[in-house]
């Protein structure tokens, strides 16, 4: 017995019609023998042949009602007076009793880009995003029966996955190299995958690829997370540049002592260092210097 509250859920079984073909010749000849009895009442007469061929071109026209037909990823849930009985999802003509409902389905393969929203990263930055989910109808009985619309289902639970996956990564510049929404779309996108297919699956469907489509800081704070940027590309420039110049310089006075060229104390030696580091960490080209004197003087 069911908890009280829960909800008993449908699941797709293989059942429904059969093949149209042989049905079709079947009706075809009770149409043509109906209206041959009914043509023929004046002459070899009588009320019984008359009735014979209502009776005969009446169940043809019901037999019809029977017939439909399904294309390549297509499906059909058969019902009868409410109750499922199951779902066909052989191609061409089919028939079933004409009193069973037929309720066609799609199970190809759609596509569908969300609509951008405006949610908060992990670190609070306001930021714009969408995502494109590629999905299909995999239990059609589920779709059908279990939840209202489950193409409007989905698109609600793609927004509703895409806000919950964006707070749990920073845009970038994560700390403890944990990944972010822009360095990092390939995980992001299995995770947004993965929540997305657990919330659903009662409605039968099933998620085959998920990628973010947009992602951008809100315009409100856009400016100053570009300055930031620029500000940290700079530092970075400049962190390259000095641990060269370091690099260059300590060669420099290795190799002069090396050879001899030179012997500096350690207060024109500094000197030097810092001369040197300036001319190679500055903005602008170094001007020269002539001194026509000696290197103390």
């Amino acid at each position: 017995m069911a908890e009280h509250g829960s909800i008993n859920r449908t699941g797709e079984r293989v059942g429904g019609g059969v093949n149209g073909g042989l049905i079709l010749l079947v009706m075809l000849g009770l149409l043509a023998g109906g209206i041959w009895l009914l043509s023929h009442i004046d002459q070899d007469g009588g009320a019984p042949m008359g009735v014979v061929g209502v009776i005969t071109v009446t169940l043809a026209a019901l037999g019809f009602a029977g017939f439909y037909s399904l294309q390549p990823n297509e499906g059909a849930a058969i019902t009868l007076f409410g109750s499922y009985k199951g779902t066909d999802r052989t191609t061409g003509l089919r028939w079933v009793l004409p009193w069973f409902g037929r309720k066609k389905i799609s199970l190809r393969v759609r596509n569908v880009t969300s609509e951008m929203l405006k949610v908060n990263d992990k670190r609070g930055n306001p930021i714009e995003i969408a995502a494109n989910v590629v999905w299909r109808v995999e239990d059609s009985a589920q779709a059908l029966f279990d939840v209202d619309d489950y193409a409007a289902f989905i698109n609600i639970q793609i927004e509703t996955a895409l806000r919950e996956t964006a707070r749990h990564y920073a845009y970038d510049h994560a700390e403890h190299e944990e990944p972010t929404l822009r360095a990092d779309a390939e995980v992001v996108g299995e995770r947004l995958k993965v929540d997305l297919q657990q919330r659903v699956a009662v409605a039968g469907i099933a998620i085959d690829e998920t990628h973010l489509m947009h992602l951008a800081y809100a315009p409100e704070i856009a400016g100053a997370m570009l300055r930031r940027q620029q500000a940290e590309a700079v530092i970075a420039a400049r962190r390259t540049i000095v641990i060269g110049a370091v690099s260059m310089v300590e060669d420099a006075l290795q190799q002069l002592g090396d050879r001899g060229v030179v012997n500096l104390d350690e207060e024109r030696r500094a000197a030097m260092v810092s001369n040197l580091l300036v001319v190679l960490c500055g903005d602008r080209d170094a001007q020269p210097v002539l001194n026509t004197g000696t290197l103390y003087g």
